[in-house]
């Protein structure tokens, strides 16, 4: 992205126009672009003396009739020839579309299509999102970096790490800050890291006093040149609890080994209940509720995201006089089943590793069998501002206001986003559920992003919206847009249910934004 960076050209706007070059005014860039070349972010190019949209408008195509097969709008390998190619149900997606840059302008498709009796109004537009990053969660218990740790790309500070969660390490990158309020380095690396993600390619991340960590949604994460495989199934404790039934008559101790609450099932209520005996185990760690401790190490990669390679040290002397007896068994589990072993105490009450016994095997293979496979995911966030609300209406507000009140549905790349409560249009949606290809940049620099949103044709109306813009679906396939747009088609994932008819006959029954 550096090298492209570097390709541009900017002028005041009252400077002369360079010689055999257009002026893009999709993005505040401004390039002068040569015939046959695009300009910086490779999105827009001069063909003949006109400004081009060089990705095609992706237009997704669903079955006509409800619960039935999506059929693609444009087979593989074939051309389309101009022509409708079947009934189907289509949604003109963002993907391609273009941007209202200067601000003043409509979105560049605002498109009117009835269905099942509803008519509906989909504006369609690329946001340019400066206030834009995504979150990332990292299925492992692995030690990747403490909270708050600085995480690089290409050397430059893009993020950090924040709270974990339940399995799961959690990284927020981007943000204006990065984009803008550093370096050009950083906000390149920035820029270049996210739209890497957002389309679903590796990025190698850093963390300052952690780990060195592989990143791609829908795959799972390496750390530290291991690649994960699993999950945990819960912190020790939850284990404890959900298999002390399976070890009951077959072990007299178990001992989940985690970096958060490490379970004991001598001491733990679930054990209590099945009767289990006193064993005189000591952990080392501080206790928390019976059978529960935490701290027993420092996190790390090792044993359940420990530090420790060998899980006998967190023990300290058995206690004869509270159970402990030679020949004690004892079972040392992590919480994925990855690693595991089995001891028995001798007669000075140590214990001393022993062949891990075929009546074990099941247990340990459970715990495996109830983790889920590790994935990185990622969520793209950008908040829609005032330039691109302006796009929808004369009156952004009303806009902002149709969202909160579910008068207006919100889509990237037909894909559904959750609105973040409060003031704003908010947004963040699971990259994997967007069409390939969808995220683009400015080198400004800042994100692009598909958005639409849909709504009643007499409540977008209502909210000030551009009414002599509206068109229908036969019309831009037929004409396509402003920058020329060549369309593809593509069928829609089938998770991503369009339109929400259910929603909008609600809010059509309780007026407009």
């Amino acid at each position: 992205m550096s090298e492209l960076a570097e390709r541009f050209e900017t002028h005041d706007l009252g400077e002369k126009q360079v010689a055999e070059k257009i002026r893009c005014d999709a993005c505040p860039v401004m390039c002068y672009i040569a015939d046959g070349r695009t300009g910086a972010c490779d999105r827009y190019g001069n063909v003949g003396g006109r400004i081009v949209r060089m990705d095609p408008l992706t237009i997704l195509d669903h079955a006509a009739e409800t619960g039935a097969a999506i059929v693609p709008f444009v087979a593989e390998g074939e051309q389309w020839d101009g022509e409708l190619v079947n009934t189907g149900r289509r949604f003109v997606t963002a993907i391609g579309a273009g941007t209202t840059y200067p601000d003043y302008k409509p979105a560049p498709f605002i498109v009117s299509q009835e269905v099942e009796g509803v008519d509906l109004v989909t504006v369609v537009t690329e946001g340019i999102f400066s206030y834009c990053g995504v979150k990332v969660k990292i299925d492992t218990d692995r030690h990747i970096g403490p909270e708050t740790a600085i995480v690089r790309s290409q050397g430059e500070a893009i993020g950090h790490v924040t709270t974990g969660e339940y399995g799961s390490q959690m990284l927020s990158l981007g943000g204006v800050h990065h984009l803008t309020g550093g370096s050009k380095a950083e906000g390149r690396a920035t820029c270049d890291a996210l739209l890497n993600l957002c389309n679903r390619k590796p990025v190698e991340l850093a963390i300052d006093g952690g780990a060195t960590i592989i990143v791609e949604a829908g795959k799972p994460p390496v750390i530290d040149g291991k690649q994960e495989h699993r999950m945990r199934v819960g912190c020790g404790s939850a284990t404890i609890g959900m298999f002390a039934t399976q070890w009951r008559g077959l072990v007299d101790e178990v001992v989940v080994v985690d970096d958060h609450i490490t379970g004991v099932v001598s001491e733990h209520q679930a054990g209590k209940v099945l009767g289990w005996q006193d064993t005189g185990i000591k952990i080392i760690g501080r206790r928390s509720t019976p059978g529960r401790y935490f701290k027993v190490s420092e996190p790390g990669l090792g044993w359940g995201g420990t530090s420790i390679s060998d899980p006998l040290s967190i023990l300290g002397e058995w206690n004869a006089k509270k159970g402990a007896r030679p020949g004690l068994s004892l079972l040392m589990v992590s919480t994925t089943g990855e690693q595991f072993a089995y001891y028995e105490l001798d007669d000075e009450l140590k214990p001393v590793q022993k062949p891990f016994p075929e009546r074990l095997q099941k247990s340990v293979g459970l715990i495996e069998d109830n983790c889920e496979p590790a994935l990185c995911t990622v969520l793209f966030i950008g908040g829609a501002g005032g330039s691109l609300r302006a796009g929808v209406t004369e009156n952004p507000v009303n806009l902002t206001r149709s969202v909160q009140g579910l008068t207006t549905y919100v889509t990237v790349g037909g894909a559904p986003v959750y609105v973040w409560p409060g003031g704003g249009i908010t947004l963040m949606v699971d990259v994997t559920r967007v069409p390939e290809g969808a995220f683009g940049y400015v080198p400004t620099p800042a994100l692009v992003a598909p958005i639409e949103f849909t709504l009643r044709r007499d409540d977008y109306i209502r909210l000030g919206g551009y009414e002599a813009e509206i068109r229908s679906v036969e019309d831009i396939v037929a004409k396509g847009g402003e920058y020329l747009n060549p369309r593809r088609g593509t069928g829609a994932a089938a998770d991503n249910p369009w339109p929400p008819l259910a929603q909008l006959r609600r809010a059509g029954t309780n007026g407009g934004g």
